[in-house]
């Protein structure tokens, strides 16, 4: 016959289990438990069963096992979890990714039918089509003012119904309906509300981000500091290659407006003198990248270019 432990042994068990998972965990899930049961609780126990321990129990024991854990080690670093405890949570300790975890927990979603006084978490729509009910059956419906026919003996829907909006209690006569109906329109398991990771805290939410939204927001980032950096000429790792370029646009306007020259303005000088040039070096270009990609185009036609160089007025460099 096992020995019944009293409540102080029973809490200073939980005490050292809670204080063994704070060293060997770095990572935990904060999750709401409303509605869940306790076989739906061992279902998801057994699925994260390897890398991650759920640990449920009272908000208050908890907090006091977190702050004598604190004062004994010296490490605060699990302080805000003790924030965290506000209603019936659980605490999920991980050593997997945060995000598969949080995924392997949402499979474990169970039906509920719309029990009266709950308040409901999405709306409830009763779709068309025939219930199954006897005509005797149609009290409930009236009340509820949904519209319905008589079809072959039964009761049917005519037009889809919102009967429960997401936030309203749910009353007497939506339940009986519902259940009536076979509806179980309410879905409940462990809602991972806050993630703590190394002694920080963050929404769920973060977990959605992939690499390439961390890189565009990063990069959007970048570009603020930039643009700021350089409205009120403040030089940052970002805005120091805009703020050379633009320096070097500036000599070079010097250098263009007066005497004073450089190599490198030397040839843009060139080049304003003579803006001919700027046409000449692009059908250059353009001609030998032709002649590379289709050569023998050249050697079947060559007498139609000879043609279109006298119709360009090329002609007019042999007089």
């Amino acid at each position: 016959m096992a020995i019944k432990r009293t409540k102080a042994e029973k809490k200073i068990a939980y005490d050292k289990k809670l204080c063994s998972l704070l060293d060997e965990y770095t990572k935990v899930l904060i999750a709401l438990a409303d509605n869940v049961g306790s076989k739906q609780l061992q279902d998801i126990r057994r699925g994260l069963r390897g890398d991650s321990v759920v640990l449920m129990g009272k908000n208050t024991l908890i907090r006091r096992c977190i702050k004598v854990y604190a004062e004994k080690t010296g490490n605060h670093t699990f302080d805000p979890l003790m924030d965290l405890l506000v209603g019936n949570v659980g605490l999920i300790f991980t050593k997997g990714d945060l995000k598969e975890v949080r995924e392997e927990v949402a499979k474990y979603k169970v039906g509920a039918p719309a029990r009266v006084g709950l308040v409901a978490p999405v709306d409830v729509v009763v779709p068309p089509g025939n219930t199954g009910l006897d005509p005797s059956q149609t009290s409930f419906f009236q009340v509820l003012n949904i519209p319905t026919k008589i079809n072959k003996g039964t009761v049917e829907i005519i037009t889809p119904v919102e009967l429960i909006k997401k936030g309203d209690k749910v009353g007497s006569s939506e339940s009986a309906l519902l259940a009536k109906l076979g509806i179980r329109p309410f879905s409940y398991g462990l809602q991972i509300t806050s993630v703590y990771e190394d002694g920080s805290v963050f929404s769920p939410e973060v977990l959605d981000l992939s690499e390439e939204d961390l890189i565009e927001k990063f990069a959007t980032g970048v570009s603020m500091v930039a643009s700021l950096s350089l409205a009120i000429s403040y030089p940052t790792l970002a805005a120091v290659p805009h703020m050379f370029i633009n320096g070097y646009k500036n000599v070079l306007a010097v250098a263009v407006e007066t005497e004073y020259s450089y190599p490198h303005a030397d040839k843009i000088k060139e080049y304003l003198k003579d803006p001919s040039k700027f046409a000449v070096a692009a059908p250059v270009a353009g001609a030998d990248s032709g002649a590379a990609a289709a050569p023998k185009e050249e050697e079947k036609a060559p007498e139609p270019e000879e043609e279109s160089d006298e119709e360009m007025g090329f002609s007019l460099f042999d007089d």
